[in-house]
């Protein structure tokens, strides 16, 4: 299982997002191989991580099977770009508490926020340009849950809100990508794992992870 953790030029880490709150843990004490590595603190588009991330996809360093990729908030877009750009070493994506894209209050929000920490305005506008995701065409994941012939039936994709919803992950991001993907599945939701209520969740969480990993 890859885990891409969420954030935006804000310090966010995998320490903080997998590792701090119990999830790596957890999913290794399911019996699941586990990598979470850092995504770029400061990337000046999402291409850098999708190369990042993409070197260990293509590399053999997670074995030669399939694996699970799972997003979290701004690491979705993350996560669905390596499912388009490397289909044969993804084998489930689970797109987990989605950023909000293509919402120009939210995006307006998180512009004044990148631009106090220090992005320029056309890093800014690069990130956040997108449609149900940021960085991500509405084709692009149409694409992912279409039949391929025998050999790839489709995608198993899942997706699991943020609950309770927040201005930044907001619960229509979720109905958008069960529309876009007809095929995926929603699953249990709960708060982000760097949110203080997020704590009593936490088992739930790793149990949904390992059944969704397993087939489940």
């Amino acid at each position: 299982m890859l885990l891409v953790h969420g954030g935006l030029w804000d310090g966010t880490d995998a320490e903080l997002f997998w590792y701090r709150p119990g999830i790596v843990a957890g999913l290794e004490g399911a019996g699941l191989k586990v990598v979470a590595p850092d995504r770029a603190r400061r990337p000046v588009d999402w291409a850098q991580d999708v190369v990042s991330f993409g070197g260990l996809l293509s590399s053999g360093v997670l074995g030669a099977e399939p694996v699970t990729v799972v997003g979290a908030s701004n690491g979705c877009t993350v996560a669905a770009l390596l499912a388009v750009e490397f289909p044969e070493a993804v084998g489930r994506l689970l797109l987990a508490w989605p950023a909000t894209g293509g919402d120009p209050e939210v995006s307006a929000r998180a512009r004044v926020g990148l631009l106090e920490r220090g992005a320029s305005g056309v890093v800014a506008d690069g990130l956040l340009a997108g449609e149900t995701l940021r960085g991500v065409t509405d084709a692009h994941l149409v694409s992912l849950g279409e039949y391929r012939g025998p050999w790839r039936p489709g995608l198993p994709v899942g997706v699991l809100p943020s609950v309770p919803e927040n201005p930044s992950h907001q619960r229509k991001t979720v109905d958008a990508l069960l529309r876009l993907m007809p095929s995926a599945i929603e699953l249990p939701g709960c708060p982000e794992p760097p949110r203080p209520d997020f704590g009593p969740h936490r088992d739930r969480l790793v149990a949904t992870l390992a059944a969704f990993a397993g087939g489940g």
